[in-house]
């Protein structure tokens, strides 16, 4: 069993007689985990994947266990209402999720492409408030049906080896975006929807940033000289994106981990830490 599902469940402070809505059934072997905690009755989990849902019931038919599998998109109305959701997903909007959690309720969930950890406990006024906790998660974004949506490869290749608009040095070494969690979910909330790409080949580094308005960048450079930037499009996503390493050098950290979360009806989340604040979704 992963010890991140383990974690995420833990997140949800589960107790005995509660309602647990579980998004992402996947193979059903969370699902296993959650019922052995609160029984059949009290477990519903939901995959947009009919292949899915109907493999995961068998598994868990084969262990004795008959928990409610429902075939659903998370983006969509849940089917009923719960004491906890745990999703196991990483969730673009959280609109249909806090709709189904009852007062009092808690949700846990990750964000797309931002890989933190959102507790928060739903109150009277319909909204939820919490935390993001210092603790990271990474799950494949949710899907509209058996198929993800389409990626970002045809873009990057256009862009892989042009011209840019404008080419600068850079000021801080090529950096793997993906696996700087920190940084990667700061660069979501100030250019949502950036796609990224790495590659290395020996001491030679090169990443890409790509958006689907057109904007685009591509950074080159050996081991941890300054890079070659090449940017094109409407916004110089680099830029941004030094910014933001500007900032985890001069303050030691960046503000995401441990911020304040005031989720609305709408589903989006307001985060604020100190005198910073940010919305998403």
């Amino acid at each position: 069993m992963s010890s991140l599902v383990v974690r995420m469940l833990r997140h949800g402070l589960l107790y005995d007689g509660a309602d647990l809505g579980l998004i992402g059934t996947g193979t059903g072997a969370s699902t296993a985990l959650a019922v052995r905690r609160l029984g059949d009755k009290h477990v519903t989990t939901m995959d947009v994947d009919p292949y899915l849902t109907e493999a995961a019931t068998e598994r868990l038919a084969s262990l004795g266990m008959s928990p409610r599998v429902v075939t659903c998109d998370a983006m969509e109305p849940l089917p009923g209402d719960f004491d906890r959701i745990v999703s196991l997903v990483a969730l673009r909007n959280l609109a249909s999720v806090l709709a189904a959690l009852r007062p009092g309720g808690r949700l846990v969930t990750t964000l797309a492409r931002m890989n933190v950890i959102v507790t928060a406990d739903k109150e009277a006024d319909g909204c939820a408030r919490g935390v993001v906790e210092w603790d990271r998660a990474g799950f494949m974004g949710t899907r509209a049906g058996s198929d993800y949506p389409p990626g970002a490869g045809e873009t990057f290749a256009a862009v892989r080896d042009r011209e840019g608009q404008q080419v600068t040095e850079g000021r801080y070494p090529v950096l793997n975006v993906a696996e700087a969690w920190d940084v990667r979910a700061m660069l979501e909330l100030a250019v949502p929807g950036v796609e990224t790409r790495y590659e290395e080949s020996g001491e030679q580094r090169t990443a890409w940033l790509v958006h689907t308005d057109g904007s685009w960048a591509r950074a080159e450079a050996t081991w941890i000289d300054p890079p070659m930037v090449h940017q094109g499009g409407p916004r110089r996503l680099w830029t941004a994106l030094e910014r933001i390493r500007h900032r985890l050098n001069a303050e030691g950290g960046l503000p995401i981990y441990g911020s304040h979360v005031h989720i609305t009806p709408d589903g989006v989340c307001h985060f604020t830490r100190g005198t910073w604040s940010a919305s998403y979704g």
